[in-house]
């Protein structure tokens, strides 16, 4: 490896990282507008400099080694450090403009977040906001990456302790059913009936499912499916059309049960008492952006929740 340090100039770094994500030279020339021997050239100086090739050739295909991948995963936390710098930077100088990155599981990025970011927007006119809605592993990997700012989810990452993650909303997993279920007259229904139903659930690694399993597991029993289904969307559209019974946060199904298309359960052990978290990383700093944002979130769910105005979260720290 060079002596004087193969990242003192960070062009390189970021032509190889577009190369990387598109996987092809000319397609990078194009988006970064110069030339491919250009692309090429600073790719082979940044390998002479690492003393390491980041690229291979398997057939016709182009692919990453495992320099290379190593690459870009701190090239990519490099530019979002930068970027945080900047940010910070800009608020320094008490000005109210910079970025907010919001990452969500996909149940909190479709319920509960859009109500706060838009209450966020009115506040903050002039930040520009970004909202990812991915699953829970890849809210994670957006984090550590520093690819966003602060999550919303339904559950603490692991371990535990890299995490600031602070409760500020209810979240109620119930059982539901079509209203024409033979269950839904009953005034009570045992677990173990339940347990012996297959039911339609979410994939494996979902929060929803994950906090059933352990219910049922508490009790000696076991999970019977009758169907995996990708959204919560779609799970109720199947429970709405008689396909079975699933378990799924109040919260989704507010509109359904409104209109009479679905029914709450009384089944015993629930309703299964969870809640919302705001999660960062404990040791990262938080942009004034997202230090705002998290405030309006622990501050103002209760407001939220009964259709009232929410208190204009506090400035940045001068």
């Amino acid at each position: 490896m060079d002596s004087e340090g193969f990242l003192t100039n960070l062009h390189p770094l970021r032509v190889f990282l577009v190369v990387a994500r598109l996987m092809s030279f000319s397609r990078a020339a194009e988006e970064l507008h110069i030339s491919q021997s250009a692309v090429s050239m600073h790719v082979k100086n940044l390998e002479q400099r690492a003393g390491v090739p980041l690229f291979e050739k398997r057939g016709r295909h182009m692919m990453l080694t495992d320099a290379g991948q190593t690459l870009v995963d701190y090239g990519q936390r490099i530019f979002s450090v930068l970027e945080e710098t900047e940010q910070v930077m800009t608020a320094l100088k008490g000005g109210r403009y910079g970025k907010l990155r919001v990452a969500a599981d996909t149940t909190a990025g479709v319920y509960i977040v859009p109500a706060y970011l838009g209450i966020f927007r009115q506040k903050f006119p002039d930040l520009a906001i970004s909202l990812d809605v991915v699953n829970r592993s890849q809210v994670v990997e957006r984090l550590r990456l520093r690819q966003a700012d602060l999550a919303v989810m339904g559950q603490v990452p692991d371990p535990p302790w890299e995490w600031d993650a602070v409760p500020f909303l209810d979240n109620e997993l119930v059982v539901i059913a079509n209203p024409g279920h033979e269950w839904r007259t009953r005034d009570a229904i045992r677990l173990d009936e339940l347990a012996n139903t297959p039911l339609l659930v979410r994939e494996p690694g979902s929060g929803t499912r994950k906090a059933l399993e352990r219910l049922l597991a508490q009790r000696g029993l076991g999970l019977q499916i009758a169907m995996e289904l990708g959204s919560n969307s779609t799970i109720k559209q199947a429970v709405i059309h008689g396909l079975g019974l699933t378990v799924i946060s109040r919260r989704v199904i507010e509109l359904e049960l409104s209109t009479g298309r679905l029914v709450v359960l009384n089944v015993e052990g629930f309703p299964i008492r969870r809640s919302w978290y705001v999660v960062h990383l404990d040791k990262g700093y938080l942009v004034p952006p997202a230090q705002a944002f998290k405030q309006l979130l622990l501050t103002g769910a209760s407001q939220l929740e009964h259709g009232a105005g929410v208190a204009k979260p506090p400035p940045p720290p001068q």
